[in-house]
């Protein structure tokens, strides 16, 4: 069980991360079909990478639930509950996920050859990615806007070459980040603590 002072940063961290992404969200999108190309991404990979899995699942949760509550925290100011009927929605729901494993990917890579920590930042993020964040928002443009597999991925397929970007971005942060605070990433963390 951490500190009370422990709980506190943690609080402060997962606040913090939280509004970044919606700070990135507000950004004015690149419209490239149903949805909009975004920096929601980059704040949801930096969660994960600097804050580890569970506060950076907590930080994207916080961010959405603010939204869900009316707050326009999401791409192009929405707010609200409609925002689950948009083709966006497969995207936003996995946003926490997508940190929870980003953070778990960090901080098992890292442990390999910590000369190349930028690389496996970066996989972890791309990884996070390709296995969360893509396959649900498939899901989600298939399901609003009741098309198949194959259009949903081309839709979707425009996104990528973003998200390597994105992701790149991220792991030189969350490298910077950790060489500052070696621990942020390294301490252990369970539901219960944040």
């Amino acid at each position: 069980m951490p500190s009370g002072k422990q709980s506190t940063n943690d609080l402060a961290l997962i606040a913090v991360f939280a509004a970044l992404i919606a700070a990135l969200s507000l950004v004015p999108g690149i419209p490239v079909g149903p949805v909009p190309i975004t920096l929601q991404t980059l704040g949801v990979a930096l969660a994960g990478l600097v804050l580890g899995p569970w506060r950076g699942f907590a930080a994207t949760a916080l961010y959405l639930v603010v939204g869900f509550a009316g707050l326009p925290v999401f791409a192009g100011g929405a707010a609200g509950l409609g925002v689950l009927a948009k083709p966006s929605v497969g995207y936003l729901l996995s946003f926490p996920f997508a940190a929870m494993v980003a953070g778990l990917l960090a901080r098992w890579f890292t442990r390999f050859n910590p000369r190349l920590r930028f690389l496996w930042l970066f996989l972890a993020g791309l990884g996070a990615s390709i296995l969360v964040i893509h396959p649900a928002g498939i899901i989600g443009l298939m399901a609003v806007l009741h098309i198949d597999f194959a259009k949903a991925f081309a839709i979707d397929v425009v996104f990528w070459p973003g998200d390597v970007l994105k992701n790149l971005a991220a792991a030189a942060i969350a490298m910077a980040v950790h060489n500052a605070f070696p621990a942020l990433l390294e301490q252990p963390r369970t539901p219960a603590a944040v």
